[in-house]
């Protein structure tokens, strides 16, 4: 899949539905074996699968790849999807390094994973619910 013009979209260049699934699943991994995301880990449910594979949808979409998710489960309105969730600053910096970690392992391309670093730093900002 590629854009008008032939300039190829983040889904492509890092590698396309198998490297997503692995972005998605080592999100989840790193979630469920690092001590200090706790807090984050605990306002997740026990069984991670329905929360990986959500996420594997979403992340389709959002590289630029095929619309899963919203085929699925329609708009993603993320922040209001997750208002049921406290998300302050120590779980926006926790969903990051997990975030973080999962893009250095899978993402070869240094300057591709600098932009989507800074794209999921402003999701993942967006998402605060709780005050300061």
């Amino acid at each position: 899949m590629s854009t008008p013009g032939n300039v190829q979209i983040p889904y492509e260049l890092i590698g396309g539905e198998a490297a997503t699934r692995r972005l998605a699943d080592r999100f989840y991994d790193l979630m469920d074996e690092l001590p200090d995301v706790a807090e984050l880990r605990a306002i997740h449910p026990e069984d991670l699968g329905e929360s990986r594979e959500k996420f594997f949808k979403f992340l389709s979409g959002w590289l630029g790849g095929p619309q899963l998710y919203v085929a699925e489960y329609g708009h993603p309105r993320l922040r209001m999807r997750h208002f049921r969730f406290p998300i302050g600053d120590r779980e926006r910096d926790q969903w990051m390094h997990c975030m973080r970690r999962a893009l250095a392992e899978v993402v070869a391309d240094d300057a591709m994973r600098a932009a989507l670093e800074r794209a999921f730093s402003g999701v993942a900002d967006h998402m605060r619910n709780q005050p300061r």
